[in-house]
């Protein structure tokens, strides 16, 4: 069994910056963050494959927020520019046993979830 920790949310001014962190007990496969706000389901934010040779983003994310993984730590990484209101939400990260690169934007795919980490963007 392996257990997820984010860290590093918190609040931030809409167009700043913060970065999340997932540490996981032992090694994963594929890993992605999901995110959910108030009321809403749980989404897609962004994934990266074991090798990190393969990475993916929501279109409400891409070019702003950058995902990242250092295996020799067990941690993956979620950088985030140019914040905006509507990424205020709880952020997620998953890991996969496999290291297969399917369908990652799918929570079904993922075997272990993190507890999550709260993100406030203030306009």
């Amino acid at each position: 069994q392996v257990q997820l920790v984010e860290s590093g949310g918190g609040l931030v001014q809409a167009g700043g910056s913060l970065s999340v962190s997932c540490a996981a007990s032992g090694p994963t496969g594929t890993m992605g963050w999901f995110r959910q706000a108030p009321g809403k389901e749980r989404q897609f934010v962004a994934a990266i494959s074991w090798s990190a040779r393969y990475t993916d983003y929501s279109d409400s994310v891409k070019g702003r927020f950058t995902v990242s993984r250092d295996n020799a730590k067990n941690t993956m990484y979620l950088q985030m520019n140019n914040l905006k209101p509507e990424d205020t939400a709880v952020y997620y990260c998953g890991a996969d046993r496999s290291r297969v690169w399917y369908a990652y934007d799918q929570r079904s795919s993922y075997n272990y979830w993190g507890q999550g980490t709260q993100v406030t963007v203030s306009s």
